[in-house]
């Protein structure tokens, strides 16, 4: 390889056709010249599958500057798939950092490397960020059937906001049912005000025994010689239950 000093153009147009006929035999799958004048190419960098295989995949646009590899060649992000906007930032920024270690030396294949294992580190975090997810998912629920279980713990302070609570709210169902009571004119009586509602309350139990009498069964036949018996109601000694006895 030439040294920087001795490189001319036609040095680095050399170099560049050696990398990019490289360059294709390495990646023949993934591997696109979009055009070549200046050479421009991409190529599709696809992560290693994670355990439930998925993948992150981006393909880089590389473009030729005059004197590459003196100078960093142009790079992009063309497309991108299951990778994050921060992630593909962290790519951006992996470029320039291998791009200025390697001056001077052709880097593309250097460079894929560096993204391919990058893209693998994305992949772990992706499993990684799934497992924390859910553990977090998995305490809360934890969480909330504890709370579930045991209730609240009663406390003076949250005793004391229930009690408010409950009072205000008796006394608004006291107010509500005074007004429809009022509304509808239902308002309970009492016993009193019932008694001097009901004027036929007092005569209830005359009427109730004069309804009995009407079904009492009286035997007649204890009274059909009454007439021959000799009776002297004037008579201050005279009882009617001694009768029976003077006819002994």
């Amino acid at each position: 390889m030439c040294k920087r000093s001795e490189r001319n153009m036609t040095d680095y147009a050399e170099e560049q056709r050696n990398e990019l006929e490289a360059i294709e035999s390495i990646y023949p799958d993934s591997f696109t010249v979009l055009s070549e004048e200046p050479t421009s190419f991409t190529i599709t960098v696809t992560s290693d599958a994670g355990d439930n295989d998925e993948t992150v995949e981006t393909t880089l646009k590389f473009t030729y500057v005059e004197k590459y590899p003196d100078e960093p060649p142009l790079w992009e992000i063309f497309s991108q798939e299951n990778l994050e906007d921060g992630d593909a930032e962290d790519v951006l920024a992996l470029l320039q950092q291998q791009a200025e270690e390697n001056l001077g030396m052709v880097m593309i294949f250097t460079l894929v490397t560096a993204v391919q294992e990058k893209l693998n580190e994305v992949v772990d975090q992706i499993k990684n960020r799934r497992e924390e997810d859910k553990k977090r998912k998995d305490k809360e629920a934890e969480e909330a059937e504890k709370v579930a279980f045991q209730g609240t713990v009663v406390t003076i302070e949250n005793f004391l906001a229930w009690k408010a609570t409950f009072e205000s709210d008796m006394a608004d169902l006291r107010k509500k049912r005074q007004k429809e009571e009022e509304q509808t004119g239902k308002t309970k009586l009492t016993g009193k005000q019932l008694f001097e509602r009901d004027h036929n309350l007092d005569t209830s139990d005359i009427q109730f025994l004069e309804d009995a009498g009407n079904n009492v069964e009286v035997d007649e036949s204890l009274f059909q010689d009454i007439d021959d018996l000799d009776l002297d109601e004037d008579d201050p000694d005279f009882d009617p239950l001694d009768m029976g006895s003077d006819e002994d």
